[in-house]
């Protein structure tokens, strides 16, 4: 994963030492050396992160911070303060004024860098949330759009402790906020008290019959609570396991022993944070009950399609790649003319479960009409986008199709067209166009097969340009 980090820091030498950390691990980085300058480039160039430093002339890093989450521009940028100071105060103050987290110099390297991470693909996630709810919010109605989120109030927590005085200082600390704390004793147990009314894990390292690390894997690998909140603690010396927990998926830490308005500040954090993505969830549901879902597949139309791409074009990263793979169905006529209609529906039902099952949960499947489809792919190469392309093309023609009922079977095989924008002067018309010669090529070239062509701006960025057909 890749990001890109501003280094706000009034020494020099600070900088540069954390510049050289971060482009160890292939970050980006840019920096400012006061706040004025820190608000200006983050503004003119909405980083995913930044670290700041506290401790500055003209205006400290906790100023900073309240602009930066005072600005809609800014406000979903995480911010993690560095500074030298340890006190809990000053820890609790950051958070107070927007930040994420604090990090103490010298910055251990698997923290910062597992911290970042963490916090980069929450906010890529909550993009795409607000990036579909502003698509949808194009053909809703005024009452049906997204808004800002709930307060933090009667929250349902699942704690996973085993000490029972540690477990009562918690859940006494929680009060402000929970309408009720499920406590586990052990990871079996917590394993089978979560439940989708749960809001916020909060789990100890020590626990004595597992791992809650592997409770953290387990949970992220499954669909229904891979987006639930986890909050762990830790003794200071667990360091490296905290860090292994976030790169696992884990949302936020906390080190023993637990300050009680550090405790609250991280928690309202994660249960507003939930609180929004369920509302932009809940938004973008109920905006496939209006004209943006096609009515056979349950894929986006053809009329959503087209506005989320322009969006997403719009605002592309110049670093950054799109992909677009447009596939359609070989011979699909001779299907409705052998199996009626009904038949055709069937197939094309169970073409659009398929792709789903082969993208990522942040691409985009949908429905462009007939038996024509798209998927759009954010941050995707072209050498990537065809990997994708020809294993869904392969998954397509080995298994048959079920129709009539699962009376009879039917094998079908597609042919796609592959096409990246790779820079912000590419349009909607152009990718489109490329993608669909591609197609046709695929087509021409005898079906079942993956193609992309040269020209537009893959040619120029030096893509290479296969022909896949079919083992």
């Amino acid at each position: 994963m890749t990001a890109r980090v501003l280094v706000v820091d009034d020494v020099e030498l600070n900088i540069k030492l954390l510049e050289a950390k971060l482009a160890s691990e292939y970050f980006e980085v840019l920096s400012a050396q006061n706040g004025p300058r820190a608000l200006e480039v983050a503004d003119a160039e909405v980083p995913d992160i930044i670290l700041l430093d506290v401790m500055m002339p003209r205006m400290d890093g906790f100023e900073v911070c309240r602009r930066l989450k005072a600005s809609p521009r800014t406000t979903d940028i995480p911010v993690v303060m560095v500074t030298a100071l340890s006190d809990v105060a000053d820890r609790l103050r950051g958070l107070e004024s927007g930040a994420d987290d604090f990090l103490t110099k010298p910055v251990n390297d698997t923290a910062l860098f597992a911290r970042v991470r963490s916090l980069v693909r929450l906010k890529r996630m909550m993009d795409e949330l607000r990036l579909r709810e502003e698509v949808y919010s194009l053909f809703s109605t005024p009452e049906l759009a997204g808004g800002p989120a709930a307060d933090v109030a009667a929250a349902r927590i699942l704690l996973v402790e085993e000490q029972g005085f540690a477990a009562s200082r918690l859940i006494e600390a929680l009060a402000p906020v929970a309408a009720s704390v499920l406590r586990a004793t052990s990871c079996a147990e917590a394993q089978t008290m979560l439940d989708p009314s749960v809001e916020l894990v909060i789990a100890s390292l020590a626990m004595p019959d597992g791992d809650p690390l592997r409770l953290v894997s387990q949970w992220r690998a499954t669909e229904s609570w891979r987006q639930l909140p986890i909050l762990l603690m830790a003794d200071d010396g667990e360091l490296p396991r905290l860090a292994k927990g976030l790169d696992l998926g884990a949302n936020d830490y906390l080190i023993r022993p637990v300050d009680r308005n550090e405790l609250l500040a991280r928690v309202r954090t994660q249960i507003r944070r939930k609180r929004l993505q369920d509302k932009l969830q809940q938004n973008y549901q109920r905006g496939l009950s209006l004209a943006l879902s096609d009515e056979l597949t349950g894929l986006y139309n053809r009329r959503y399609v087209f506005a989320h791409l322009n969006e997403i074009l719009a605002r592309q990263p110049e670093s950054s790649e799109i992909a677009l793979m447009l596939f359609d169905i070989d011979h699909f006529k001779q299907v409705n003319d052998s199996h009626g209609h009904p038949a055709g529906d069937d197939v094309l039902r169970e073409l659009a479960g398929r792709a789903l099952r082969h993208v990522r949960s942040v691409d985009l499947v949908g429905r462009l009409g007939g038996e024509e489809f798209v998927v759009v792919m954010p941050e995707t190469s072209l050498a990537g986008a065809l990997v994708v392309a020809e294993r869904f093309r392969a998954a397509v023609a080995a298994e048959p199709f079920v129709i009539e009922g699962g009376r009879a079977r039917v094998s079908v095989t597609v042919s796609i067209g592959v096409a990246v924008a790779v820079n912000d002067k590419e349009t909607q018309e152009s990718l489109l166009k490329r993608a669909d010669d591609a197609l046709y090529a695929a087509k021409h070239a005898g079906r079942n097969r993956v193609a992309t062509l040269p020209g537009g701006n893959a040619a120029k960025a030096g893509a290479p340009l296969p022909l896949a057909a079919a083992s």
